[in-house]
């Protein structure tokens, strides 16, 4: 049986790059997913979405992060604990980490896969990505792909 699985995009679009997790989820809204994974704009997180990670098993999750990398570097993060998480770019980071942290001390952890992608900086206002950032959109889409379709081929054997 497959995981019920959530895919769920974390950013404010208002704030150019810093949305790039929410860019990304509104892209795989379009995707075909088996049934048993949901697409989520998560926006900028917080405690109202314990509920989704209370319905899931795993939780993909994509976001911004300030971490001096080049920008549209994407790294994938494995986060146990709440200070696996990156360094807080912005409020909403504190929200999730709270989040992680409340679900530990429920004992109702889901599997969390985290994916990042660089940015350069904040911008203050701009719904658009910058280029470099853009440009990552299509290499994080096709990891959690594969993703899925690793979870479909394991939950099979």
């Amino acid at each position: 049986m497959n995981k019920s699985t959530l895919i769920l995009g974390i950013g404010n679009i208002l704030m150019g790059d810093e949305g790039v997790g929410v860019h990304v989820a509104k892209m795989l809204e379009k995707v075909n997913f088996p049934d048993h994974v949901t697409v989520l704009d998560g926006g900028t997180g917080g405690f109202h979405l314990l509920e989704y990670f209370d319905l899931h098993d795993r939780i993909i999750m994509i976001d911004a992060t300030l971490d001096g990398l080049p920008p549209g570097t994407v790294r994938q993060i494995k986060p146990r604990f709440a200070l696996d998480f990156p360094p807080a770019m912005s409020t909403h980071d504190i929200g999730l980490k709270d989040l992680v942290s409340a679900l530990q001390l429920l004992g109702r952890m889901p599997e969390i896969d985290l994916l990042v992608v660089s940015i350069a900086s904040i911008q203050q206002q701009g719904i658009y990505l910058t280029e470099e950032v853009q440009n990552a959109t299509a290499g994080v889409i096709a990891k959690i792909k594969e993703m899925v379709e690793n979870e479909m081929v394991v939950a099979e054997t």
